[in-house]
């Protein structure tokens, strides 16, 4: 299993927020590029970059800070936040991004996220889904949708994605432990793909348990930023 250490930025800034509520806003550190670089420096090969900025201004607004971490450290990146029409995958990728994260346009809008899997290739694709229980959410979770996450992945699946993370946002930024369960449903559904956990990792026996399950990755933010995992810790799971 891959570790996939996180980094939210707003105002060019590394911060997080608490289940997606702006308004509980922490800053780790005011230049994301030295979180990058301690990340690579242990050996990490993946970094996972949300732009805030841009998914609150449906556009993208941080991709310098992707330019300059790309060209600082030698990760494998992917970059969500603010990606609404084609331009913005073309920005993202030519910054430096292996991956466009992508969510709320696959849910909303079935075409469009379609047009770009059949112009760049499914392969530069991560797929995120939010959920509550086992449904969508989208809106900055405000929103939970009656699709399910099974059809909803499955859908893309035969589309030739094959990369996706889910979040239950029920336990993101809370350090509570992720959803086991719901994870173990669908990697017994969809063994083959690239399957990522997001959300409420609190330890290093979390991390185990999410490896154990048949986790292909495992994003961690909040954890490492309090303290609750350390560099170390990151870096010898990850070997």
């Amino acid at each position: 299993m891959i570790i996939i250490p996180a980094i939210d930025i707003i105002d060019g800034k590394c911060v997080r927020l608490t289940q997606g509520d702006y308004a509980q806003k922490t800053v780790y550190n005011e230049n994301p590029v030295e979180i990058a670089k301690s990340f690579a420096g242990v050996g990490l090969k993946r970094l996972h970059l949300v732009d805030l900025d841009g998914a609150k201004a449906r556009k993208i607004i941080n991709y310098k800070v992707l330019e300059n971490i790309a060209g600082a450290v030698e990760m494998e990146i992917d970059f969500g936040g603010g990606i609404k029409q084609k331009e913005d995958v073309e920005l993202v990728l030519n910054s430096g991004a292996k991956y466009a994260t992508v969510g709320s346009i696959a849910v909303k809008n079935e075409t469009l996220f379609s047009e770009w899997i059949n112009d760049f290739g499914a392969d530069k694709f991560l797929l995120g889904a939010d959920v509550k229980g086992e449904n969508i959410a989208v809106g900055g979770w405000l929103e939970t949708t009656d699709v399910d996450i099974f059809s909803f992945m499955e859908k893309y699946i035969g589309k030739g994605i094959n990369n996706i993370f889910c979040t239950d946002v029920s336990k993101d930024g809370l350090l509570q432990g992720p959803s086991i369960d719901l994870y173990k449903k669908i990697i017994a559904k969809y063994p083959s793909i690239n399957f990522i956990a997001s959300g409420g990792v609190s330890s290093v026996e979390d991390l185990k348990k999410l490896d154990e399950i048949g986790c292909s990755g495992a994003i961690v933010g909040k954890a490492f930023y309090e303290g609750k995992i350390t560099l170390e810790a990151l870096s010898s799971f990850n070997s």
